[in-house]
C-alpha cells in the first residue's frame, strides 16, 4: 500500500470509531442510504465476565469495517452462530437464511453431492451488521471470490499448538516458517488467530485450483515438519500426532474449509481478535490476549491495514512455478 493509501485507510478507521450502536435500547433500526438493518438484543451479554454486550460487538465491527470489508467482499460466508454469546453453544450455517433483506447478495456454490448452496456475501456495512446480528462472533469467508470459487487468492498455514505446546513454540514455528517462505521468495503476512495460534498468509496470482494450492501447502508443511521434528508436526491424524508440538495444518487449504477472517472477533475469554501483526512483533514476543475488541480499532487507526498486501495486485507469488 502506498503512504497515501495507508493514510486514507487510517483516516477512515479513525472516523468510524464514534459510537453508532446505542447502549440504552434492546433493538434499533440502523439505516445506510436506502438500506435498513434491524438489530436486536443489543444489551445481551456476549462476554458476561467482561460486561461486553452484543451491541459492543456490533460497534467493534463498525469501527474496523473500513479495513475489514475489502477482505470479505465478493466471497461466500460460512456463518458460525453463537446465539448465547461467546461461552455458549454454536452452530454452523451455510445457506443464507430466509426471510432476509432483498439487498443481501448470495454466492451459489455446488458441492460434491450436487447440492447448490446460496451462501450470503458481506458486500457492505449493512450486510456486515446483518450477519453479526445473527450471532456471528467471528467471520469465516471463502478463500476464492464468487466468480470462481475454486481458484483462491492466497495459500496459508495454520500454526496450531498440539496438547502440551506453548504459544512461545507457536511464535518460534512462525519464524521458522517465514525463513522457509523467504527462501522460496514467497511474501508472507502473519496474523494472530484470536484463539491459540498464528496464521501465515501468502498472496498468490490467481490461477491454480484449490487442490493445487492444498498440494503445495502440504509439500511445504511436511518438509518443514521433517526438518524440525522436535518442534513441528504435519500429522493430520489426531491419534498419531505427537504432543508438545506445533501443528502446521495444511489441510485448512482444502476445498470448502475456512479460517476466521482477519479482524474477526473470536469467542475467546478475553474477546480477542484475529489481528494482522508485523514479523518483528512476533520476534519480540506477543500474546493472543494483546489484541482485543477494545484496542484493535485504535491499533488500526494508528497502523492502517497490515493485511492490505493480500488485496494488492503487486507482489503476488506465481504459485504455478512450484506445481
Amino acid at each position: 500500500m502506498s503512504p497515501a493509501g495507508a493514510k486514507r485507510t487510517r483516516a477512515a478507521a479513525t472516523r468510524s470509531t464514534r459510537r453508532v450502536i446505542p447502549t440504552d435500547v434492546e433493538t434499533v433500526e440502523m439505516r445506510a442510504g436506502s438500506r435498513a438493518v434491524h438489530l436486536t438484543n443489543l444489551r445481551k451479554l456476549f462476554w458476561p465476565e467482561l460486561a461486553i454486550t452484543k451491541g459492543d460487538l456490533l460497534q467493534y465491527y463498525v469501527d474496523v469495517s473500513p479495513v475489514l470489508l475489502p477482505h470479505l467482499r465478493d466471497r461466500a460466508m460460512v456463518m458460525k452462530r453463537y446465539p448465547n454469546g461467546a461461552a455458549g453453544d454454536f452452530f454452523f450455517m451455510k445457506r443464507a437464511p430466509s426471510p432476509r433483506p432483498a439487498w443481501i447478495e448470495t454466492c451459489a456454490i455446488e458441492h460434491e453431492s450436487g447440492k447448490v448452496i446460496d451462501f450470503p456475501m458481506i458486500q457492505d456495512l449493512p450486510a456486515l451488521l446483518w450477519v453479526v446480528n445473527l450471532g456471528c462472533i467471528d467471520l469465516n469467508q471463502w478463500y476464492a471470490r464468487c466468480d470462481d470459487t475454486d481458484r483462491p487468492d492466497y495459500l496459508h498455514f495454520d500454526l496450531d499448538p498440539v496438547k502440551g505446546a506453548t504459544f512461545a513454540q507457536v511464535r518460534e514455528a512462525a519464524l521458522i516458517l517465514k525463513e522457509t517462505l523467504d527462501s522460496l521468495k514467497m511474501p508472507s503476512y502473519p496474523k494472530t488467530t484470536g484463539s491459540r495460534g498464528i496464521h501465515v498468509y501468502v498472496p498468490i496470482v490467481r490461477g491454480p485450483t484449490q487442490k493445487d494450492v492444498w498440494t503445495i501447502a502440504k509439500t511445504i508443511s511436511v518438509s518443514l515438519a521433517g526438518a524440525h521434528p522436535r518442534l513441528l508436526t504435519a500429522e493430520y491424524r489426531v491419534a498419531r500426532r505427537p504432543t508438545e508440538r506445533v501443528l502446521v495444518d495444511y489441510n485448512q487449504n482444502a476445498w470448502g474449509r475456512t479460517l476466521a477472517s482477519v479482524y474477526s472477533a473470536r469467542p475467546h475469554p478475553s474477546a480477542a481478535v484475529s489481528t494482522p501483526v508485523e514479523w518483528m512483533e512476533i520476534e519480540r514476543g506477543l500474546k493472543i490476549e494483546d489484541f482485543r475488541i477494545d484496542n484493535v480499532p485504535t491499533r488500526v487507526a494508528k497502523l492502517g491495514d497490515l493485511f492490505a498486501p493480500l488485496l494488492a495486485r503487486q507482489r503476488r507469488f506465481e504459485l504455478e512455478g512450484l506445481a
